[in-house]
């Protein structure tokens, strides 16, 4: 179960990175003077603080990741209404 979970993970975070490319690509192609900044929210399943590159990790190479947070701001307080996958994910969508 914790493989299937992992994967899920993998695929979310993949697909957070590959729409901010995207929508960069896009937006320095037609920067006007007076956009709004971008905000990516990356909301992965199981993916602690510490597993990141940005935050520390060493083993897990996560580059794209690595570049976001060096080209933009990382955050280092914050908190999920639940540890676990399901309610967290609930949390998120109701508030």
């Amino acid at each position: 179960m914790k493989s299937v979970s992992h994967k899920v993970s993998s695929i979310i975070l993949s697909v957070a990175v590959s729409l901010f490319a995207r929508v960069n690509a896009q937006s320095t192609a037609g920067a006007k003077s007076n956009t709004k900044p971008n905000v990516i929210y990356i909301f992965a399943d199981d993916l602690g603080y510490g597993e990141v590159g940005c935050y520390g990790q060493k083993r897990i190479k996560t580059p794209n990741i690595d570049r976001l947070a060096a080209e933009g701001m990382k955050f280092t307080q914050h908190y999920v209404g639940t540890p676990v996958c399901a309610p967290s994910r609930c949390n998120l969508l109701t508030g």
